[in-house]
């Protein structure tokens, strides 16, 4: 693989793009950013609140989003969690760095929901996994990137997750 593939960690709330996100990064050597952080207090007021965001709300997040991953491109790579519901919103993150790769973390909702009720110190409420699933359009065919499903420890996604990343054509290495 690439040392300077940017990868964005994909899927609806509580698939664990953060973890994996990060242990990905830790394997490859490469920095780490939360997609969370890179939300307006605006969008993040609005989740807290259970309302879903939409596009407009979405707008300057994907565009601070895509400058990282063009800066990360242009150094040394990186992995970053980024919710990247939509094809358009893809879209948009390829526009500013177009070698980038999605893993698309997915699992039955019953396993996600479980996992979102789990974990601490988050604003995104369980009664927006709903509008997430929703919302969702999966990793096309035509896209670069791979699917992971969730089952298993951290570790065993992220083993997954370099293994699929690995057998990538080489023109999406």
């Amino acid at each position: 693989m690439s040392t300077q593939r940017v990868i964005v960690v994909m899927g609806v709330a509580g698939t664990g793009k953060t973890t994996v996100g990060r242990l990905l990064a830790e394997a490859l050597g490469v920095p780490y950013a939360e997609g969370d952080a890179f939300h307006p207090a605006a969008n993040v007021a609005k989740m807290s609140a259970g309302n879903p965001l939409d596009d407009e709300d979405r707008r300057p997040w994907l565009d601070a989003i895509g400058e990282w991953l063009h800066n990360s491109a242009a150094l040394r790579g990186g992995v970053i969690a980024a919710s990247s519901l939509k094809r358009a919103y893809r879209d948009r993150l390829r526009a500013a760095a177009p070698g980038a790769v999605f893993v698309h973390l997915t699992g039955d909702r019953p396993l996600i929901e479980k996992r979102m009720a789990e974990r601490k110190g988050h604003f995104m409420p369980t009664t927006l996994l709903d509008s997430q699933f929703a919302t969702l359009e999966p990793l096309q065919a035509d896209e670069p990137g791979v699917v992971v499903d969730v089952f298993g420890s951290p570790e065993d996604i992220t083993e997954r997750a370099l293994a699929a990343l690995r057998r990538l054509p080489a023109d999406q290495n």
